[in-house]
């Protein structure tokens, strides 16, 4: 049987409930090895987020990946206060984990980046999805960050979809447009799946319940947490349900769900103080033209996937608990006499 090639990761988050899934999702996987996370606020402070991050990953039986707070304020202005009404008071859905043992490392969410790309020069990936307040940092603190990187995957930003904190601008760029616009601006392979098909890829109540219905802590606690984010998004959908954004964003940086239509193209940050703060600017006007690559252009854009994800995202969560119970099942196997 071969084995899965599995990718060194830095995960950037503002861990809120679609982070948890997409760190739980991250874990699972066999083709990621998270190196490191760092946090921004977003959907809850940096700190918050952080303290969120080192619960869940004891959970998971991870606590030996380090985690660093980042930037608390974008580039311009301060934090907002993040999203209370769509994550809970805590991020997490109101739901209490057990506090973490281990502690934050030193440094910042920036260093531990550059750090992690010169240990894996040519190697390492890039998961963003929240600001990017921290990966911009980053690209001042280290200039040839581009090329040491193999590839950064961001969940943000609206192609032709409408925004979700204005009529044009996905949350996560709109928190700190001037730090997108310096990310999508760098030398890099980019990866933006943004409001277009997160919002069209939606996690259901039945999907919630085969969490609920695991016996692994780390299923079950995810699919309390929906519970509170399908209240939110009811009012969008109509029924109990949710967007899926970051997880998707996590499948699509690992490989495990692919796009059908990802042409890449020239993308752009309104960082005015006009109407249009925040907007991603995608060059689509190649679709009519068979989506020819434009010269200079480095930006994919996940527009369509092929084929569903959220059975794929709950089977890979699930893992968790079936992983445990075959390891479990050998030992016994082993141990009991002939």
């Amino acid at each position: 049987m071969t084995t899965p090639i599995s990718h060194p990761f830095y995960l950037d988050c503002d861990t809120g409930i679609d982070d948890a899934l997409a760190l739980a999702y991250l874990l699972a996987s066999p083709h990621a090895d998270v190196r490191g996370i760092g946090t921004v606020s977003g959907n809850v402070s940096a700190a918050v987020g952080a303290r969120n991050t080192l619960d869940l990953l004891q959970l998971a039986g991870h606590a030996d990946i380090p985690v660093a707070v980042g930037n608390h304020d974008p580039q311009t202005g301060t934090f907002h206060g993040g999203a209370p009404h769509v994550h809970g008071h805590n991020g997490i859905g109101g739901i209490e984990l057990d506090a973490a043992a281990a502690e934050l490392v030193a440094g910042t969410a920036a260093e531990m980046l550059v750090r992690l790309a010169h240990e894996h020069a040519g190697t390492l990936r890039v998961l963003a999805i929240g600001p990017l307040t921290n990966i911009a940092e980053a690209l001042r603190l280290e200039p040839e960050l581009p090329r040491l990187v193999k590839e950064i995957t961001i969940m943000g930003g609206a192609a032709f979809a409408p925004g979700n904190i204005t009529p044009v601008a996905e949350a996560n760029i709109a928190n700190d447009p001037e730090a997108a616009a310096e990310v999508l601006a760098a030398d890099w392979n980019v990866t933006l799946v943004p409001l277009d098909v997160t919002m069209s890829n939606v996690l259901e109540e039945c999907h919630r319940q085969e969490l609920l219905s695991t016996g692994h802590p780390v299923p079950q606690a995810l699919g309390e947490m929906l519970g509170y984010y399908f209240r939110f998004y009811e009012s969008q959908f109509g029924r109990a349900c949710s967007a899926m954004h970051d997880p998707l964003a996590a499948a699509v940086a690992v490989g495990g769900i692919s796009a059908a239509v990802a042409p890449v193209v020239h993308v752009d940050v309104d960082t005015t103080d006009g109407p249009g703060r925040g907007q991603t600017i995608c060059d689509l006007r190649g679709r009519y033209r068979d989506y020819p690559e434009q010269a200079g252009a480095r930006c994919r854009v996940v527009l369509e996937l092929d084929g569903e994800f959220a059975p794929h995202l709950v089977e890979t969560l699930l893992s968790f608990g079936r992983a445990e119970r075959t390891t479990a099942a050998l030992a016994s196997a082993v141990t009991s006499p002939a």
